[in-house]
Parts: C-alpha cells; sequence; structure tokens
C-alpha cells in the first residue's frame, strides 16, 4: 500500500491527524454536477439495446415512500407514536441506568385557553434537547407543569357572571374547572407534537403537594424577614380589582395622557434664594401626565445639583421658578420669552414652601430628591407619596404622610373633598382637578402626551398607582446575592443576562398579596379588633401540611381551631383572648410566587439545581426572576445552571399575531391542515420550523414558513430514499467491510461522517438545533448528493452483488444512514423512527431512541487519507473546469505530477499508470485516467490542458508540501457500454470488459 510508503518517508507521517490547508482541495462540494454513465436503464436511454440488461442491474429497491401526504401523513405520524412507544419513552429512559442525568426544568404555560405556536415553539425546543440527552446516554429529568391559580383564569371561568353572590368555594371550583379543560387540550397538543413525557405525572400549582411545598418556602423567606406587611403605594387594576407585580404589566407605548403645566405659589421664599431685583409672587412650575394625582401633592421636588432660574413672561410678567436647563423649552411650551431674574442652584431651594392650587390652607414644601431628572417638563417635580413609588420613596424619608385618596374601583374617596368624591379618577375625575386648577389659576397649559403607561397584562386596561396594605418580599436585600448568583449561570443570548440585572436593579419590593379567592392562600390570620397578623413557622407549617392533605380549599372549609396547631392555640387563647377574635386573612399569593417556588416542588433534590431553565423573553421579570429570588433567598444559589432566553412567534408579517388582524396561526391547523387555506402538514413539519428559527429574535410563521419546511423535509426524504434503496438485502451484522480494506472514498465519507457527527453534537449542546440544520443540510448538498452518490452510483448498480467493492460502498452508506438518522432524530423524532423501520441490521421491535446516538469511530481517520482524496478532488476541480457542462466519462484524463508527496497519494488509489476501473478513475468519473511524471509529448490538438497546485500541510507545518500538476484532457475513442453506459467497450453495442465478466458471473445471456 503507497499510504505506508508515505508514512515510511517521514516520522510526522505516521501521526497525521491535523486538517491540511490547501488551495481549491474543496471546491468540488459547491460544483454539483451529475453523470449519466451510471447504466442505461437508469434513463430509459439505450438505443437498439435498450432494456436489455435491466435484469443485470442492481437498481435501489424499497418500500419507504418518496412522499407523505395529506391524511396518510397524520395517519402514518400517529403510527409511529403508537408503533415505537412514544407514550412510555420518557419512563423508560428514567429506569434505565446512566452515569448522568440532564434536568430540564419545565416553566409551566397557564392554563387558560388553548394552545398556540407560542406554546409549539418552547416545548419543542425542549424536546429537542431533551431527545438529544436521552440519545447520548443520559437521564432526563423533565417534568411538565401547569400555572393553574390567578386572576385571569378567574376572570374567564366566571365569564358574564363576575363574582357577586359566588363564595370564594364556588369561584374556585369553577376556576378548578375552567383550568382543567385547558390543561387538557395543552396536553393532548404537546402529546401530538411529539414532546416526551411523562404525561401521567405532570405538576399542578392547584395540586396540595405543590402547594405545600410553596409554603415551606414561604415560611423560610418570613422566618428570614424577607415577607412583610406594609402600608406603600403598589400597582393596582381597578379592572381586576386586585394588586398587581411588575411582571403582570404590559406596556402601552401610544397611551395618551392629559399632561399639564401647573404653578404651586412660593408662599415662603427660600432663604438662600438671592436676587438682583425685588420678587414677590413667585409660582413654582410643575408638569404632570397625572393631573389626577395634583389632589394628594405632598411636596416639589429638586435637583440638589442642577441649577434654577426665576424668570418673567415676556406677555404677563408672570414670574415663575424652573430648571435652568428646561428654560427654553418651557419658553417654546409657553410661546413667550422668559426673562431670568435669579439664577442659583437647587440646593438653594432648601426651606421653600409652596401653597397648593387646589385645596385652600395647605402648604407643600421644596425638597431635594435623586430621581428629578432634566429629560422632561420643568425639573421640579410634583409629589405625591400614595401614587408614586419615586414618591414614596421621598415621603419616608422626610416623614411625609401618604394619604390614599382614591379607592380599589380607581374612584376619588370621600377624603378628596365633596367635588371629587366617586370620579373616576382616570377619566372624570381628571377632568374635574383640570377645571379645578383652571378656576384657581394654576393651569398654565395642558397638552396630549403619548407615552408609554402601564395596564393590566389581561384586561388591557391602564392601572394606577395607590397605596394599600399588602404582602411584600424585600427584594433589596436579595438584590446583590441574586446578582452575584447570577454570575455562575450561563445565559444565551448574553445580552439578556443584562436584562436580568437591570430589572432586579429596578426591583426594590415584590408585592405578593392579591384580593382574589383562585390562588393559594396567605397563611396569616388577624385580630378582629387590632388587625395585627398571626403568621410564624408553626402556623405556616401546620397550614402546609393541611393542604398537603386536603388541597388548599380546606383554608376556607376548617374552622380556624383546626387551621392553627395545638401549640399556638393554647399560646393564642391564654394571651390575646379566645381564638374566634381571629379572623383568615383573605388574600392570595401572587402567581409569580407560586410558579417561582417550582423548584423546590419538581426538583427531586432539595440541593439541586437544574441545568436549563428555557422561556421566552417576557419570563426576564417573570418566572425567571421569581425563580431566583425565592431559591437565593432559601438556598443562596440560584435554582438553574443555565437560561435560554427565546423570542416570540410572529406572524409572517413580522405582526403581533391578534384574533382581530386575524393572522393567528393555530398549530393544530398547521398539523391537521384546513380545507381552503393550509394543507395537513404534520407534527414534524412544526418541528423543523421551531428547530431552523432564529430563536434568539421573534419567529415568523406562515405559510411561507411552513412550505419551506416541508420542502426541505422532503428533500432529506429523498436522500434517505436513495441510500435505503441501495441497501437492499444488505446485512450489516454480516455483510459489513472493515473500514481498512473499504475504497478510500470509502473510508473518507466515514471521515466526512464523524466530523459531520461531532458539529452535530456541538451544535445541539448549545442549544442550536439551527446550526444542526445547516450542518445537516451542507453534508447533504455537498459531500453526499453532488459528490459522493454521483459517484458510487456505477458501482452499486454495475458491479457485483457481492464484490468488495460494492459492500464497501454499502457499508458507508447503513453508516451515513443510521449516522444521519440519529442526527435529525431530535428534530423530526417521526421520520427518524419511520426510517429505522426500514433500515437493515434491526431486530423487529427495536426503535432508535433506545438504541443511542451518532455512532462515528476514531478509526475513520486515517493517517494520508484526507490528504489522498482531497487532492484528488483538486484534480479533479480542474477536469470538470475544462469540460463546463459536458459529460466527463466521455473523456479520458492524464494526470501528470513530478515525483512527490502528491504524486505518492495519487499512486495510492491508482497503482497501474493507466486505468479504467481504478479509485481515481472512479473519483475523476472519467472513462479512463492515466497517472504520470510528465504530461507527453505527442497530445492531440484538441486536448485540453490545464494547471494547479495542491497544497498539504500537516503537524502545523512539520510536513508541508506545495505540489504542481498539469492535466490533459481528450475525448475517449472506446464505445459506451450499453449496461454501465461508461466509455470502456471495444466497439458499440458490446458490453466493456467489466460487464461482461459481470453478466457472465451471474448467468445472464449477452
Amino acid at each position: 500500500m503507497l499510504l505506508c510508503r508515505v508514512s515510511a518517508a517521514s516520522h510526522a507521517l505516521a501521526r497525521w491527524g491535523g486538517r491540511s490547508h490547501r488551495a481549491g482541495g474543496l471546491l468540488r462540494r459547491a460544483i454539483p454536477f451529475s453523470s449519466s454513465r451510471c447504466c442505461a436503464v437508469d434513463s430509459g436511454e439505450g438505443g437498439s439495446a435498450k432494456g436489455q440488461y435491466r435484469d443485470t442491474v442492481l437498481l435501489p429497491r424499497t418500500d419507504f415512500p418518496m412522499k407523505l401526504t395529506g391524511q396518510k401523513l397524520l395517519d402514518r405520524e400517529l403510527e409511529i407514536q403508537q408503533e415505537c412507544g412514544f407514550a412510555n419513552l420518557y419512563s423508560w429512559q428514567r429506569e434505565r441506568k446512566a452515569k448522568k442525568e440532564f434536568c430540564l426544568h419545565d416553566g409551566p404555560p397557564y392554563a387558560n385557553g388553548d394552545p398556540h405556536v407560542g406554546h409549539a415553539l418552547n416545548k419543542i425546543l425542549k424536546d429537542i434537547r431533551n431527545r438529544f440527552e436521552m440519545l447520548r446516554g443520559r437521564q432526563v429529568h423533565y417534568v411538565p407543569g401547569w400555572d393553574c391559580h390567578g386572576l385571569p383564569i378567574e376572570l374567564k371561568a366566571l365569564g358574564e357572571l363576575g363574582r357577586s353572590g359566588l363564595s370564594p368555594l364556588q369561584i374556585r371550583q369553577k376556576a378548578r374547572e375552567y383550568a382543567e379543560g385547558a390543561i387538557a387540550r395543552q396536553k393532548a397538543a404537546f402529546q401530538r407534537w411529539g414532546v416526551m413525557a411523562d404525561w401521567d405525572q405532570c405538576y399542578y400549582t392547584y395540586d396540595g403537594a405543590y402547594e405545600a411545598a410553596q409554603l415551606k418556602v414561604f415560611k423560610i423567606m418570613h422566618s428570614k424577614g424577607l415577607i412583610y406587611q406594609d402600608y406603600k403605594p403598589i400597582f393596582w387594576s381597578p379592572s381586576s380589582g386586585t394588586a398587581l407585580a411588575e411582571a403582570e404589566l404590559e406596556y402601552n407605548p401610544e397611551h395618551v395622557s392629559r399632561a399639564i403645566y401647573s404653578t404651586f405659589p412660593l408662599i415662603t421664599l427660600p432663604p438662600k434664594v438671592v436676587t438682583e431685583r425685588d420678587i414677590e409672587s413667585v409660582s413654582v412650575l410643575v408638569w404632570t401626565t397625572q393631573p389626577w394625582t395634583i389632589p394628594a401633592n405632598q411636596a416639589i421636588c429638586y435637583m440638589p445639583n442642577a441649577q434654577y432660574s426665576i424668570v418673567k413672561r415676556a406677555d404677563n410678567s408672570q414670574l415663575l421658578l424652573v430648571a435652568m436647563e428646561r428654560t427654553a423649552s418651557v419658553a417654546a411650551m409657553l410661546g413667550t420669552e422668559l426673562e431670568s431674574v435669579g439664577t442659583f442652584t437647587g440646593s438653594q431651594l432648601e426651606g421653600g414652601v409652596c401653597k397648593h392650587p387646589t385645596i385652600p390652607d395647605k402648604e407643600v414644601p421644596l425638597l431635594p430628591a435623586n430621581h428629578v431628572t432634566m429629560a422632561k417638563g420643568t425639573g421640579l417635580v410634583h409629589t405625591a407619596p400614595a401614587h408614586g413609588m419615586d414618591d414614596y420613596s421621598v415621603a419616608s424619608h422626610f416623614k411625609l404622610p401618604v394619604e390614599c385618596i382614591v379607592d380599589e374601583d380607581g374612584k376619588f374617596t370621600e377624603a378628596a373633598g365633596p367635588e371629587l368624591h366617586n370620579l373616576s379618577v382616570m377619566k372624570e375625575g381628571t377632568d374635574k382637578v383640570i377645571s379645578m386648577l383652571k378656576e384657581s389659576g394654576a393651569l398654565v397649559k395642558e397638552e396630549q402626551c403619548i407615552h408609554s403607561y402601564p395596564y393590566d397584562w389581561r384586561t388591557k386596561l391602564p392601572v394606577i398607582i395607590r397605596p394599600s396594605k399588602q404582602w411584600f418580599i424585600n427584594t433589596a436585600s436579595l438584590k446583590d446575592k441574586a446578582k452575584e448568583a447570577l454570575q455562575n449561570v450561563r445565559v444565551l443570548p448574553e445580552s439578556a443576562k443584562g436584562n436580568l440585572l437591570a430589572m432586579l436593579d429596578r426591583r426594590t419590593y415584590w408585592c405578593i398579596s392579591r384580593q382574589r379567592s383562585w390562588g393559594v392562600p396567605i397563611p396569616v390570620f388577624y385580630h378582629r379588633d387590632t388587625g395585627e397578623p398571626l403568621v410564624n413557622k408553626h402556623t405556616v407549617s401546620h397550614i402546609a401540611e393541611l393542604f398537603r392533605e386536603k388541597g388548599s380549599d380546606c383554608w376556607w372549609e376548617l374552622p380556624i381551631e383546626t387551621l392553627l396547631p395545638p401549640e399556638v392555640l393554647q399560646k393564642v387563647s391564654s394571651k390575646a383572648g379566645p381564638v374566634t377574635d381571629y379572623v383568615r386573612g383573605e388574600d392570595v399569593l401572587d402567581i409569580w410566587f407560586d410558579s417561582g417556588a417550582s423548584w423546590a416542588a419538581v426538583l427531586e433534590e432539595s440541593d439541586s439545581r437544574a441545568d436549563a431553565y428555557v422561556e421566552g423573553k417576557d419570563q426576564i421579570g417573570g418566572w425567571f426572576q421569581s425563580s431566583l429570588l425565592t431559591s437565593v433567598a432559601v438556598r443562596k444559589k440560584a435554582p438553574y445552571k443555565s437560561l435560554l432566553v427565546h423570542g416570540f412567534a410572529i406572524s409572517e408579517r413580522g405582526e403581533k399575531m391578534s384574533k382581530s388582524l386575524g393572522n393567528v396561526v393555530d398549530p393544530d391547523t398547521v398539523i391537521n391542515g384546513e380545507k381552503v387555506s393550509l394543507p395537513p402538514y404534520g407534527a414534524d413539519v412544526l418541528r423543523w420550523w421551531v428547530a431552523e428559527s432564529n430563536i434568539f429574535s421573534e419567529v415568523q410563521i406562515g405559510p411561507t414558513a411552513l412550505n419551506s419546511a416541508k420542502d426541505s423535509i422532503s428533500k432529506l426524504r429523498n436522500t434517505l430514499k436513495f441510500m435505503l434503496g441501495n441497501l437492499h438485502g444488505f446485512d450489516p451484522l454480516t455483510q459489513a467491510v472493515d473500514p481498512k480494506e473499504m475504497h478510500y472514498i470509502d473510508q473518507y465519507m466515514l471521515h466526512l461522517l464523524r466530523e459531520y457527527s461531532m458539529k452535530v453534537t456541538d451544535a445541539y449542546s448549545e442549544f442550536d438545533a439551527g446550526r444542526v440544520i445547516r450542518v445537516l443540510q451542507a453534508f447533504i448538498t455537498r459531500d453526499l448528493s453532488s459528490f459522493y452518490f454521483s459517484i458510487i452510483k456505477d458501482r452499486l448498480y454495475c458491479q457485483p452483488k457481492d464484490s468488495l467493492g460494492r459492500r464497501s460502498c454499502q457499508t458507508v452508506l447503513e453508516e451515513i444512514l443510521d449516522g444521519l438518522t440519529r442526527s435529525i432524530a431530535p428534530i423530526l423524532p417521526h421520520l427518524a423512527e419511520e426510517v429505522y423501520l426500514h433500515a437493515p441490521g434491526h431486530d423487529k421491535g427495536d426503535t432508535l431512541f433506545k438504541t443511542g446516538w451518532i455512532k462515528s469511530s476514531s478509526v475513520w481517520r486515517r493517517p494520508g487519507l484526507e490528504e489522498a482524496v482531497e487532492g484528488a478532488c483538486a484534480i479533479r476541480d480542474a477536469f470538470l473546469s475544462s469540460i463546463p457542462g459536458k459529460n466527463a466519462a466521455q473523456y479520458n484524463l492524464t494526470i501528470a505530477i513530478e515525483p512527490s508527496l502528491l504524486f505518492e497519494l495519487m499512486e495510492s488509489l491508482q497503482e497501474e499508470p493507466s486505468s479504467t476501473s481504478s479509485q481515481l478513475a472512479e473519483l475523476m468519473m472519467a472513462a479512463r485516467v492515466n497517472l504520470t511524471s510528465q504530461l507527453p509529448r505527442d497530445l492531440p490538438s484538441d486536448a485540453l490542458l490545464n494547471h494547479g497546485t495542491f497544497l498539504i500541510n500537516l503537524e502545523g507545518g512539520v510536513i508541508r508540501e506545495d505540489s504542481t500538476y498539469d492535466i490533459a484532457v481528450v475525448p475517449s475513442s472506446a464505445a459506451r457500454c450499453p449496461r454501465c453506459r461508461r466509455y470502456t467497450a471495444e466497439a458499440a453495442d458490446c458490453l466493456c470488459p467489466r460487464c461482461q465478466t459481470v453478466v457472465s458471473q451471474a448467468g445472464h445471456a449477452p
């Protein structure tokens, strides 16, 4: 063997393993071409000999269908699920022994509607990774779950009935029934999509055991002082009648507010303000987009380090106090010039006092504050502590009153005064306040302001900020620990980590109480007279056990004597009077606390962390954050090792999906089709769409994307069918050829298959199914269809059935088929199992997913192999470029290489000087190949000449050789063989020597 001689030439050659760097050697992958030399029956041609040798040619045979469409496709997918045990696969892999576990903790979808493409994107994305990990031998821990509580479910369950007249238990029963129906529909869809799980062992946030685990988290956090009750402003939804957390808000960027500029007359001039002119009747000018909060004003804030001016209006001589930086904008707004009367720093405003514009005898101070900005307004901020988070911070610092004059329905209370009482603050209440400012002469200007404003995520109506006595988590004390924990978490994409950290920074506290019935009750009792809460580790532990046994309905069903543990009952009775002096709380926990405690209820080990959490980008401020905060509070670490944050599914035009726009894509319709608009695509097309998408951006879906996915799978089926057809009758257990005895081109394909398997393994490990598809399609297009398949057809169809060359080729085809099938299995489980059922070498009842990942061997990478084949490919590129558009089989090729490493490599592919059947001739697809050290001098005049170089660079340059080669191409003088259609026959209608031998040995008459 010449490769041995090559190795002997240098010790380093024996260790060839580094990737070669060469010029032009891989161009053959980018040059699609077809060969017509395979056999006459392949195209129906052959002249007078047409069909004569049909029975002697080994054409592909398989009952694997080229296409599956319509109802046949749907039926076949369901048959595959049944036949290949999709329903039992998760349980099977949990019972097998595995060295490592892969835990993907499922974020619970909301149980309030039908499955949609957002569910498909998320669940299939998770399933692709789970199936990959299972195939590579890991034990997958994946328990699907549902978020079952909360306002949206309660509202949908009650419908038009509302809450009037219904007890909490009646409301809860209706909500539970609604959630159970939604769960059943979603679960059925997830199973149809091929998502692997034990669907009889899911988790539900309304399950008693789950609620008990949640209360254990509550107990630990409360005992650490992280959960407390307070009276402070929170987001309140008048349309829902409950407090909302930041994660339950949607910001409407097109919200229109009636913004106003209003004056607050200075009645006490700041002592440090000195001007050159006498000034009287100066008014502080403020700007707000929420005029209804003016009656609740307690102060006006300034920026201590900014410059402020008293300015005089040119049109009416009014004196106004504004920030110097905002003077030009204010002048433009007023439509008049402003003359500066005096300028000073903000700190000099200390001690100033203003008169409230609508409340007689009320005085408000000027106070410094860090939240004042110069982006809009006047640089002086109207401050109503009851209706703003920053305002509340100022009130806390300066001991200002926090008086709420707005009720739970968003209407002014009696405390707002008779003119405002019962008016809706966002509607007629705003009208009245503006009218009152006008009457007092304080209104300077009103304008429309389009800005981003928080809305209730479910009712889609504006929220307000109002103070309320609620239960809170002190996230400010957890923030630094949470940030530190995130440093040990891998986040994909990396940019999402910045968003996580930013949202943590903005969250100083987390309101966890909700004024609803459908949820986990906050386990607190209140003294009937004093309102003092009764909650401690003993009461919470006792209630948690009751919930575990009976479910949380028992909070309303059992008497307080049963809800309280004996030791607490005894203390209560002896200290504070009879237990009847206490009432149970009516608030429930925020659903983000529900789902955020899922790590405690679902992960098997109390100290364990999930390998991954995978959810949409909306969970950056939702489940990702609530899970992090609860886990850091209880265990001082994150509940996850990695986070994957994906985008949303949107319409093909890039629009958010909406029923009103008519652009909603229903995954059930994608799979089963509609009579007119869409054909049935099946589950694998939906899965391919997910895998192929750039999940880190918004993911578009529509007919274009789905048809593209369908076409891609059709091309893949074609490739798989070709290999299955050529493996007919092949038994890999008894007929496989040892790699060392294979043709070099076959060995080379095993080398490429090994590289392919490493690339797809890396891509799956990175949650990059899109890269898997790109690597798959490149391998099929360049390495298989355009290269290997076109070369081997002659060997497969025309060589003897049991010849070494044909069996060598079949061995490689079986390895490639097996590798490709396993590589697509996480994405296309139905197609993969269908192929496996048709593939040779398996026992009946075997399924692909129970037989592991791609089996590649380091033996497939042999010294000198890659250089020999790719050196030949470089020469072939030059050959094919000399005869563009013509049939390579009609030409003889002479290759001239001076004695060198390249010559020895080519000699390993063709030991004789001239051959029609060498491996080099097969690679070149020429009629005959002559290998020589120099071109002959007597070349015919019509010879086509070309020249090239091939660089061999191994071991980082230890072995480096830049070889030149010359080629000469002349038409073959031989006739075309009517059986194999190669130009190697002595005369027309005569078989070539190879085909004569094959036909005679097979007993066929010529």
